[in-house]
């Protein structure tokens, strides 16, 4: 079974670090780019950031620049975003997704496969 598998998320303070994991399974991923994107209640989902299959190439949206890395270990199918200095309007629902087209893609729709989220809450 392919899938994705999100975890790191938690309840932290204001300007507390966490780090978010992807695990993949079931296929190799090192040919796919990756992303983050994030869901607030009542909201979008919006992109974070994508890193392409060698890892070599990353983007990110403004909001997060400086304060997030998304990386990866291709010899351990998994995919992560470590996340510094965090703020209230971070919270929301994190997930991980996959895709064969080429890098940068910032569309949820541009997408093929979904983790099933990890839940990050930054109180003030």
């Amino acid at each position: 079974q392919v899938q994705l598998v999100e975890s790191g998320g938690g309840l932290v303070q204001a300007g507390a670090s966490l780090r978010l994991s992807c695990a993949a399974s079931g296929r190799t991923f090192s040919s796919d780019a990756m992303g983050w994107f994030r869901q607030a209640p009542g909201k979008e989902r919006e992109f974070v950031a994508t890193i392409s299959g060698s890892g070599s190439l990353t983007y990110y949206t403004d909001s997060v620049k400086g304060r997030f890395t998304i990386s990866r270990d291709n010899a351990k199918n998994t995919v992560y975003l470590q996340m510094t200095s965090l703020k209230p309007e971070d919270t929301a629902v994190y997930y991980c997704a996959a895709t064969r087209s080429l890098f940068r893609k910032i569309y949820p729709q541009e997408y093929d496969l979904w983790g099933q989220g990890t839940q990050v809450t930054v109180s003030s």
